[in-house]
């Protein structure tokens, strides 16, 4: 099976290392610095074969440039957005062919965070950058509440297997939100305290699988009544479509500070 390793980033971004069935190659997905990459690299002897960015936002692109001129591959990033680094601009359905991992990933768009945001997605995972975070979203940097709303929907009709690599480690302070959403939710008040043990022994909490954020996340959930008269009781009248709740949803937790 496929492997992926994460590497810590920043205050908590994630670095992924996808690892193939054999040898030592990994596609770097998002290396918004080379150091701690380097690092790992020569730890673990993995050597880069391609790497691949979901947005432009420097915390994942900025370590790109050095990690080239250590190793010259390939660097697929969003057609639609400036990355100087990306030598195969990548957009919907287009693939990307990782041979030496025995892994094919598809693009997807998934505008919402920025305007030209893209996820990956082959062999059971998805990385989604800053798009869907476990139990919450990125916030509405570039695009509409509608083109997030429509994104996650997207990314919500993949297989219930699939693990979600995202680009954040938000999981704990996110499901502090979705429990004031819906305070009801058993799964996420069992999943906010898994979480919980998981952080004090300074493990990720990631990967999530996408029947997870289904049953835990309240912006895949606008369409449960229990989040949908939440959304309204917030927005202080009634909202006619999914769209418009996760609207009020968003903008909810943008104000958050519970």
């Amino acid at each position: 099976m496929t492997a992926v390793l994460h590497v810590p980033a920043f205050k908590d971004n994630y670095i992924w290392l996808i690892r193939g069935h054999a040898g030592d190659g990994v596609a770097i997905v998002d290396p918004g610095e080379a150091a701690p990459v380097r690092a790992a690299l020569a730890r673990l002897r993995l050597t880069a074969v391609a790497i691949l960015c979901t947005h432009h936002h420097g915390d994942h692109v900025g370590g790109i440039a050095e990690l080239v001129d250590d190793n010259p591959v390939p660097v697929y990033g969003p057609a639609r957005e400036a990355i100087p680094a990306v030598t195969h601009p990548v957009g919907e359905g287009d693939e990307v062919p990782l041979p030496s991992l025995g892994l094919q990933l598809r693009v997807i768009d998934i505008p919402g965070h920025t305007a030209g945001h893209i996820a990956y997605h082959g062999g059971g995972i998805l990385f989604c950058g800053d798009t869907l975070f476990s139990a919450g979203c990125g916030r509405l940097f570039e695009g509409t509440a509608e083109q997030m709303c429509r994104s996650l929907q997207r990314l919500a009709a993949l297989p219930d297997d699939t693990e979600v690599f995202c680009g954040h480690e938000y999981t704990e302070e996110n499901l502090r939100f979705a429990l004031a959403v819906e305070p009801e939710n058993v799964e996420a008040r069992q999943y906010r305290e898994a979480v919980i043990a998981l952080r004090q022994r300074n493990r990720p909490s990631l990967p999530s699988t996408i029947a997870r954020e289904k049953s835990v996340n309240p912006f895949l959930r606008c369409s449960v009544p229990g989040v949908h008269a939440a959304a309204e009781t917030f927005a202080r009248r009634q909202l006619a479509s999914e769209c418009e709740a996760f609207a009020a949803v968003r903008r909810w937790k943008d104000g958050f500070k519970g």
